[in-house]
């Protein structure tokens, strides 16, 4: 359940797999859906269609800092799905496993030190995900949960990859 930090030659990745007990044509609506990522996904996402090249507007909580760019760069429908968002690439991807969804998100990055605090984000995120596609509210404690988390994953990825903290005033 908890994500592993992966070194390449391009840089740091983060890889997350869940086993969701859903199809992935569920899954996937999640992933691409307006209504379905305000549950779970850190950032509004303005998007008009997500095909390949298509621009993306990630748009914060009032207070919780600006707004910035990405693009789509992989759309397989209930296969896969790739965006830049910001500098990050996330890439999420289906397969489907007996009357379930595997789901992998990996997201590649450049700058180590926020490995610890993007694992616990993308940790909350995804328990989240699953909340809502279980149908269940989401939990109103995502910053005690982001603390309870971040200090295992500063354990496991050790201090170099924890030295950028989260952005001011996301933890309130």
């Amino acid at each position: 359940m908890y994500g592993v930090l992966e070194q390449t030659p391009t840089g740091a990745r983060l890889r997350f797999t869940r086993r969701l007990p859903h199809p992935p044509a569920k899954v996937w609506r999640a992933l691409t859906e307006p209504e379905h990522l305000a549950q779970w996904f850190p950032d509004t996402i303005v998007v008009e269609e997500w095909t390949p090249g298509a621009p993306l507007r990630f748009e914060h909580e009032a207070g919780s800092g600006g707004s910035f760019d990405g693009e789509v760069l992989t759309v397989d429908e209930e296969r896969a799905l790739e965006f830049r968002w910001g500098t990050d690439v996330l890439r999420f991807e289906l397969a489907p496993d007996g009357d379930g969804t595997l789901l992998t998100l990996v997201d590649s990055f450049d700058e180590l030190g926020k490995a610890a605090r993007d694992a616990a984000g993308w940790h909350v995120c995804l328990d989240q995900l699953e909340r809502h596609l279980a149908g269940d509210s989401a939990d109103a404690s995502m910053s005690d949960q982001w603390r309870s988390v971040h200090a295992t994953y500063v354990d496991q990825f050790g201090p170099e990859a924890a030295t950028i903290g989260p952005p001011e005033g996301a933890l309130e």
